[in-house]
């Protein structure tokens, strides 16, 4: 079953609050009393609705297969769980929850039990609650509905900023600005302690490993880094993006022709050899794996085996709803999963982790940091503007490829005119079809 946008929203919604629920739940049995977990300061975990919403777009097609559907759940939920939690501890330097005291637990972001658990939630969502959510969101009319939804997310989005803010101890800067008049300092010291404080005790009571000499630390400045891109910064990872992207296509041109004895394009972009999924792949791998970098090889291993083949996953099903295109297609090969991974490839990530980690990527760190700080930023600057309007070009161009393949297959298509006469002249179907060998149209 395929589900549409509003459903999907809707999803998210409902099971943030169930999430809340249960979290208020499961503190109020531990503590005796009810205590907010919730990241915002309304009724919503969006962690579990982003789960959630995520079974629902990418896990409705293992619906025949109950232990995939189950598989798939688990690494995508724990997938997200090992993201956000990282996330969070990136920018606010602590950790939200800590599963170090259970057995089988990756750098105590994630454990076995609760991501065999979300495997269980993902069977009975798919199964029978989504169903009957399904049915029950149809029954509500259409512009309330919308309305409903909209003034929801506007709530939440105030409420996670201010959250936010409020942890990364705001207070100094709001007493700055209010400085500049003598009638801003009564508004600014009400909201303070109106907002800030009860946000900041709230947070504190729901997570004990956020003490308040922490937050305050946040405050204050950080020291100017001595060389360009140092440790795990983002212009490390944006540089390692770009030396990711261009050495995975030419991995993939170099693999298809040993193997299938063919010169082919795989770029994922209309200008130069890059690979997106390998760049990304690169920097998201670095960015999680960064930390574990001095563990044994197999543990590295196994690490990018689970990680790679659910980024694969997910980019599989995520160009096909965006493009209604696939990219390759891994029906041939033994034990794959809906054509889009398989298990030889996941070893494949594996292994390029192990190697990226250990070998390419300390020989590549060092070489970036060589760079001037003032160079190396304004090169990365033009790189990313660069690489946002080539995306940009390129989803256009497969867009317009899409709606002429159609209508060669009887489907109507309307007088070419403004952009898509500029992207039929200039992408035309043999230029597509050479940069984009083996993409598929599909419904």
């Amino acid at each position: 079953m395929v589900y549409s946008f509003y459903e999907i929203v809707w999803f998210f919604f409902i099971y943030s609050f169930i999430g809340w629920v249960a979290e208020v739940c499961a503190a109020a049995y531990n503590k005796k009393k009810f205590i907010n977990r919730g990241f915002v300061s309304g009724p919503f975990c969006p962690i579990y609705g982003t789960g959630a919403a995520a079974f629902a777009v990418f896990l409705p097609e293992l619906h025949g297969n109950i232990f995939f559907l189950f598989l798939g759940g688990a690494i995508l939920a724990s997938f997200i769980e090992f993201f956000t939690g990282a996330l969070l501890e990136k920018i606010f330097h602590r950790k939200w929850w800590d599963y170090s005291g259970r057995r089988f637990h990756f750098e105590g972001y994630i454990c076995l039990q609760y991501s065999t658990l979300w495997g269980i939630c993902a069977v009975i969502l798919i199964y029978f609650v989504n169903p009957f959510l399904t049915t029950l969101i149809r029954l509500v009319p259409g512009l309330p509905g919308v309305i409903l939804l909209w003034s929801m997310g506007a709530l939440l989005t105030l409420d996670a900023v201010g959250t936010a803010l409020a942890i990364l101890g705001m207070q100094k800067r709001m007493e700055q600005i209010s400085q500049l008049t003598e009638g801003m300092v009564q508004v600014s010291r009400l909201l303070e302690n109106a907002i800030t404080k009860r946000i900041t005790r709230r947070m504190e009571k729901a997570f004990p490993a956020l003490e308040e000499g922490e937050l305050k630390k946040q405050a204050k400045p950080k020291e100017k880094p001595l060389v360009f891109a140092e440790g795990c910064s983002f212009y490390k990872l944006a540089s390692l993006f770009f030396i990711g992207a261009f050495l995975g296509d030419l991995t993939e041109t170099v693999f298809c022709l040993i193997t299938t004895g063919r010169l082919m394009s795989r770029s994922s972009v209309v200008y130069g050899p890059f690979s997106i999924v390998w760049g990304l792949g690169c920097a998201l791998l670095t960015a999680v794996l960064y930390r574990i970098r001095g563990k044994s090889d197999s543990y590295i291993f196994t690490a990018g085996t689970l990680l790679g083949g659910a980024y694969e996953y997910i980019c599989s099903v995520f160009t096909e709803l965006v493009f209604g295109t696939v990219f390759w297609d891994y029906s041939g090969f033994r034990f794959n999963l809906g054509g889009r991974i398989n298990l030889l490839y996941c070893f494949f990530w594996g292994i390029a982790a192990v190697v990226w980690m250990k070998v390419l990527y300390p020989v590549l760190s060092k070489w970036i940091e060589k760079l001037p700080q003032k160079a190396g930023r304004h090169l990365c600057n033009l790189m990313i503007a660069f690489m946002i309007f080539n995306c940009l070009i390129s989803a256009l161009a497969l867009g317009r490829y899409e709606e002429r393949q159609r209508a060669d297959l009887g489907q109507e298509q309307e007088a070419a005119q403004g952009i898509d006469a500029f992207l039929d002249e200039h992408f035309p179907d043999e230029r597509m079809e050479r940069i984009y060998p083996n993409a598929k149209i599909v419904d």
